[in-house]
């Protein structure tokens, strides 16, 4: 199949590192290609330009469907288009080549998307889950909350979130996604004027905006300020098994950055 053109500054060079190590495995003129396609997914995912991300995802698929990270790529379009059913078999399949579980907490989110919040619940109790690092685990509280949202468990949505929201400051980079997560679990749960409060503070800190907090408050009829009071160190820190890690390597925002179009508790 013809492949997409690829433009001249779409390099390898600007994957992160566990990516290139993958390429690496192929030829080098295979690897250049293969690793322009990503480079391209990445950029068209950013502009919402999901067909087109979509070609050049599956254009590296077909040249290295046996790389963890490519089928990852796919599957990653995948989700950001709604496709849960493709989103989770290239999502199963990344996992099985890497042997990694870091992709738990985006396939817990599609078993929502599949109206299947049980499962969802279910990935998130196994012993792989509890393995994750601190940035993994945070996406899958997320996940959960929303998913006890589903199920009509709203009161069991505002616990799994409260000792998080409340433990994070505005130094950890997923604080405005579990502050809005929290806010929404709160609505869910008919607490709506703590509610605001919460979407106030997830709009304080939401410097790339990622939540559509700020238009929720634009809409609200009463104004909003919170002291958030960050500069204070929390009890314990957020989540418990250890520091955030550099957010910016493969973790997409996807269907929890949309959570507030239609499903609560939502992580790119």
């Amino acid at each position: 199949m013809p492949e997409p053109p690829l433009p001249e500054d779409a390099d390898a060079g600007g994957l992160d590192r566990s990516l290139r190590s993958e390429l690496r495995t192929l030829s080098k003129e295979n690897a250049e290609g293969v690793g322009g396609h990503l480079v391209m997914v990445g950029r068209l995912l950013d502009a919402e330009l999901f067909d087109q991300a979509l070609a050049h995802a599956e254009a590296a698929a077909r040249r290295a469907g046996r790389v963890a990270g490519v089928r990852e790529a796919l599957g990653v379009v995948y989700y950001r288009r709604g496709e849960w059913a493709k989103a989770l078999a290239e999502f199963r399949t990344a996992r099985r080549l890497s042997g990694s579980h870091h992709l738990l907490p985006l396939m817990a989110d599609v078993e929502r998307g599949l109206g299947r919040p049980e499962r969802a619940i279910e990935l998130a109790a196994t012993p792989e889950a509890r393995q994750l690092a601190a940035p993994e685990q945070v996406e899958l509280a997320i996940v959960v909350s929303g998913a006890r949202g589903d199920l009509g468990q709203h009161a069991a949505a505002v616990q799994h979130l409260e000792h998080l929201a409340r433990g994070t400051t505005a130094r950890h980079p997923w604080a405005a996604r579990v502050r809005y997560a929290y806010a929404a679990a709160l609505e869910g749960a008919g607490r709506e004027d703590e509610a605001m409060e919460w979407y106030a503070r997830a709009a304080e800190v939401d410097e790339r905006g990622e939540t559509d907090a700020a238009q929720r408050l634009g809409s609200a009829d009463d104004a909003w300020v919170v002291d958030l009071g960050d500069d204070e160190e929390p009890e314990d820190d957020a989540p418990s098994r250890g520091r955030p890690t550099d957010q910016s390597d493969r973790r997409p925002e996807g269907r929890r950055r949309e959570d507030g179009e239609g499903r609560s508790g939502g992580p790119a």
